[in-house]
């Protein structure tokens, strides 16, 4: 029997990290449309930080995240409609709207120690007849079994499934291999096992490769790798290789390829790369949407964007404390001064 797995493609969410929030309604219209000719059967589209994102500390959007999944709504035909909910960023209130412009399936984001904070928001999402996908974000914090009792936890609030999240893209295939494998055991059988990956140590292909063969039937990629830090696992690149490992997608890969190189190459305002500061952020294991902001404050008190990462990485610094990047930036610049 044939392998099979579910891909989610980000482009229109992580990629919104690298296009510094500023998606116009017609690019994002134009993309999830290709998306769903091509077959992608899910369909990511909110802020960077998901619903409510759009903030001075997380990057203001040039267009109201409602008006732009309205639109990709508005032309998805054949895939589901997925929206990203951080709780504490995002609310109850914005999840209702979502549903009401067309998302069907929520993916409720945490700290990979903290899936007591999805509850409610899962619970509202299954009220709402919504696929509930949990995300345990900078999966690499933890080890296997600690990181299998917490999606336990969201199994128990109303997961469908369970996401091994590499943000830091700080992974490498063993690591990988065995938080899948611990989630695996852990989980029902009927709750499926997920995994994301971003690039920065140039193993997001092979890393969900890993996960797939260790049971993950649900995995993220992005157009061009369009994504925070180096960018996710290339959705048109991880289709080919699964073509030829006879993995079905349900993805046409001549199809898929054509909205990387025709509707997203043009629009990328920032091409991820694994430069010398998204490398530190996969060596030092930060959250890869540190990484534009690493480089403004480095900029801005002239240091090492690496400096500011390293340190970062030695403090263990999560999502949600983005202001301590300028901090750190301050106390460094401010060592160089007394040196």
């Amino acid at each position: 029997m044939k392998r099979q797995v579910r891909i989610t493609d980000t482009t229109l969410r992580d990629g919104d990290h690298a296009m510094s929030h500023e998606f116009t309604v017609e690019q994002v219209r134009a993309i999830a449309r290709g998306l769903d000719e091509a077959g992608v059967p899910v369909i990511e589209v909110s802020h960077g930080d998901g619903l409510a994102g759009s903030s001075l500390q997380y990057g203001m959007s040039r267009v109201p995240e409602e008006e732009l999944i309205a639109a990709a709504a508005e032309v998805i035909e054949r895939g589901k409609l997925a929206v990203l909910l951080l709780p504490g960023i995002g609310t109850r209130k914005e999840l209702r709207r979502a549903a009401a412009l067309g998302a069907r399936v929520a993916r409720i984001a945490t700290h990979c120690t903290e899936a007591d904070i999805s509850e409610q928001h899962m619970g509202l999402a299954k009220e709402m007849g919504m696929e509930v996908v949990g995300f345990l974000m900078m999966a690499h914090m933890e080890p296997p079994e600690k990181l299998a009792e917490q999606a336990v936890l969201m199994e128990s609030y109303g997961a469908d499934c369970v996401y091994v999240v590499d943000s830091a893209g700080a992974m490498t295939g063993p690591e990988a291999r065995a938080r899948v494998r611990a989630l695996r055991a852990a989980l029902r059988p009927e709750t499926a096992v997920g995994f994301h990956a971003h690039n920065n140590l140039s193993l997001a292909v092979s890393n969900t490769l890993a996960a797939i063969e260790e049971g993950a039937t649900q995995v993220d990629g992005s157009t061009c790798g369009l994504g925070a830090g180096a960018g996710n696992t290339m959705t048109e690149v991880l289709v080919a290789v699964c073509e030829k490992l006879g993995i079905e997608t349900g993805v046409d890969l001549f199809k898929i390829m054509d909205v990387a190189e025709e509707r997203v190459r043009p629009i990328m305002k920032h091409v991820p790369k694994i430069d010398r500061a998204s490398l530190t952020i996969g060596y030092a294991g930060v959250y890869s949407t540190f990484l534009l902001h690493a480089y403004r404050a480095a900029e801005k008190f002239n240091v090492d964007p690496r400096e500011i990462l390293v340190e970062l990485g030695r403090r263990r610094v999560v999502g949600g404390q983005e202001d301590m990047i300028v901090d750190v930036a301050v106390e460094l610049a401010g060592r160089r001064q007394t040196a």
